[in-house]
């Protein structure tokens, strides 16, 4: 079998992009996502006069995501134990995979519609990726109704 130069390019297109997209200091694999580990990545959520913060893991999708802030949407209320915000585009989803592990106050992306997620009561779900966990002001989730959202990175 001969290795086509067109293929290598675009691998090597694909791995410069996904290098770009990287957050300083961490690797681009993916770990197993039942044990992922934090980074030094803190993003700041805000709406309705609450505040949250929260730490992104290490992982392909959570590095998107923070390549696309800071972020204005709309957060609202979804079922009885998550909040939920739209995002501009779709996040990638590369090296996902399903975790058994979940808990209240996890951040995720539900990769069929393409929002976030954020749990504050017990949930079970396959089509999600964790992106973090929140460090504070989670409390805030349980506030009811829809609201502007801002997320942005604060260190």
């Amino acid at each position: 079998m001969s290795i086509q130069p067109h293929l290598i390019t675009r691998r090597t297109l694909l791995a410069l992009g996904a290098a770009a997209l990287a957050l300083p200091g961490q690797s681009l694999s993916q770990t197993d996502p039942n044990n992922q580990e934090p980074t030094d990545v803190k993003i700041k959520l805000t709406f309705s006069d609450q505040k949250m913060t929260a730490t992104l893991y290490d992982n392909p999708s959570a590095r998107d995501f923070a390549s696309m802030l800071p972020l204005n949407l709309t957060i609202k209320d979804y079922g009885s134990n998550e909040k939920i915000a739209y995002l501009p585009r779709k996040l990638t989803t590369d090296g996902s995979g399903p975790f058994s592990n979940e808990r209240p106050y996890d951040l995720c992306y539900y990769m069929p519609w393409g929002n976030l997620a954020m749990f504050y009561a017990d949930y079970k779900h396959t089509d999600l990726v964790r992106l973090g966990r929140f460090d504070d002001g989670h409390e805030a989730l349980h506030v009811r109704g829809e609201f502007p959202l801002r997320i942005e990175r604060i260190q």
